[in-house]
């Protein structure tokens, strides 16, 4: 396949984004009126559902900071291959399920017994979007010809190192959510906080 530019992919991973920072939203039901028969009242049906507020906020945080990264990797990039196309989907792919993890994690939150497995359940879902970021990375950087002529080695490093790092952060976070599925949760907001710092490619020119 001939190489192309960038600009239908980050079109078409925009779009995807877009979809799923959206249906996430769609997690979070309006109570029921037997619910709010038994909350006695509109206000208190609507703290009971806290844990899908919290799996939205997280959420929605995440994938946010996944799209801003997304949107700096690929300025790094001049042009795209078959093989880089291919695993933007995988990552894509990612990022459309986790809607999925989000409302099993919000449904099982407040459940002593499944909510460890829901936050495990949750942090495989964030490793595997983690490790598409690293194999897209990978990608880019191992063929000189894809990258835009002026980054410097320097960036290419500090950018590897947060992926591997954020990657690290993930596993680690889904392994603690059998002894705190809280620690686990603040690990993985945690790891996204730091890479919503992320550069954009221009400033490390």
């Amino acid at each position: 396949m001939t190489d192309s530019n960038t600009v239908r992919l980050e079109a078409f991973s925009d779009g995807v984004f877009a979809i799923a920072i959206t249906l996430l939203v769609l997690g979070i039901k309006v109570p029921s009126a037997s619910e709010l028969s038994q909350a006695h009242g509109l206000w208190p049906a609507l703290a009971g559902r806290w844990p899908s507020y919290v799996g939205f906020v997280a959420s929605f945080f995440i994938v946010g900071v996944m799209w801003t990264n997304h949107h700096a990797l690929i300025e790094y990039l001049r042009r795209v291959d078959r093989r880089l196309l291919l695993a933007n989907l995988f990552l894509l792919m990612g990022v459309s399920f986790l809607p999925y993890p989000t409302a099993v994690l919000a449904q099982n939150l407040a459940n002593p017994v499944t909510r460890t497995d829901a936050t495990v359940f949750y942090g495989v879902a964030l490793a595997f979007n983690s490790l598409t970021y690293n194999v897209l990375w990978w990608l880019g950087r191992s063929q000189r010809t894809l990258l835009e002529p002026n980054v410097h080695d320097l960036g290419l490093r500090a950018i590897t190192r947060r992926y591997a790092l954020t990657l690290l952060g993930a596993v680690v976070a889904t392994g603690l959510a059998v002894l705190n599925v809280w620690l686990s949760l603040a690990i993985h907001l945690a790891v996204y906080a730091v890479n919503a710092r992320s550069e954009p490619a221009s400033d490390i020119h």
